[in-house]
């Protein structure tokens, strides 16, 4: 196994150049960090390229199982020091282990083909690093056949994003879109467009949910464009009997999407 000690290393200025969008973009990579986000790519055949191991402590039994998964899945090892790992990650308190991972090439034609009751959720100018990772890792848990993020939301592999989905990014399609051309593709194809607006006089819990639905959340301060409000088929709100004005959008979502699960459990029974 290669051994790397220097924050200078170029390879190391390589890997750590990857905290910024910027480069994230140019070299089609990113990074997760963390025993348990490691195994899960792992485990999902996440195309990993390289994996960065912190001196001392490859002899837990976690990072051992990591080492071996990876031998046979062909992965490049490296041992690194922590200083290393530190100028690598963004994190106060790394565990040891890093992955350095391609971007995912999702083809959204691919995902929609000859797909019945699909439930997408699509997101316009999502900001929060923490709201679009809980997202989708709401998606994921209710079995969401795909995520699409609009144009002008928080970069998909910004680190806190990827912790924030605590491996969920592994496990469904996410795909960055330009909203405005893909809406109008999938409503074509009689896929229904769902909206939120605390003045749609609707609710959530009074429409059908199941069949083909795409739930389009807006950003947390504006909410949904003027531009994609107009071609929704549906527009509903959440009710709130209490004081709040509003739910932080990755609630609401996680409402809506639950919402459906329960209406499509039913529908089965």
């Amino acid at each position: 196994m290669e051994r790397i000690t220097s924050t200078k290393n170029p390879r190391v200025k390589e890997w750590a150049s990857l905290k910024h969008k910027k480069y994230r973009e140019q070299k089609g990579l990113f990074f997760i960090e963390g025993t348990r986000l490691v195994e899960d790519a792992l485990r999902s055949n996440a195309p990993v390229e390289t994996l960065l191991l912190s001196e001392g402590k490859r002899e837990t039994g976690k990072i051992e199982e990591i080492i071996h998964t990876a031998n046979a899945l062909g992965i490049e090892l490296i041992e690194v020091n922590d200083a290393v790992i530190s100028h690598v990650t963004d994190t106060q308190s790394p565990q040891g282990v890093v992955a350095i991972v391609r971007h995912y090439e999702h083809k959204l034609e691919e995902s929609i083909q000859g797909q019945r009751d699909a439930l997408y959720l699509a997101l316009e100018q999502i900001q929060d690093p923490g709201n679009l990772g809980t997202m989708i890792r709401t998606a994921d848990a209710v079995g969401a056949t795909g995520v699409l993020i609009g144009s002008g939301s928080v970069d998909l592999y910004n680190p806190k994003v990827v912790r924030a989905t605590m491996g969920s990014l592994f496990h469904l399609p996410v795909f960055e879109v330009e909203l405005m051309n893909v809406l109008p593709a999938l409503k074509e194809r009689g896929i229904q467009l769902i909206g939120t607006s605390v003045q749609a006089d609707q609710t959530v819990y009074d429409i059908d949910l199941t069949g083909n639905v795409v739930f389009v959340i807006g950003s947390e301060a504006h909410g949904l464009s003027e531009e994609v409000r107009k071609l929704l088929d549906t527009e509903v709100n959440i009710p709130m009997p209490g004081s709040a004005e509003s739910l932080n959008a990755a609630i609401a979502s996680a409402v809506i999407l639950y919402e459906a699960v329960r209406q499509r459990m039913r529908s089965l029974a």
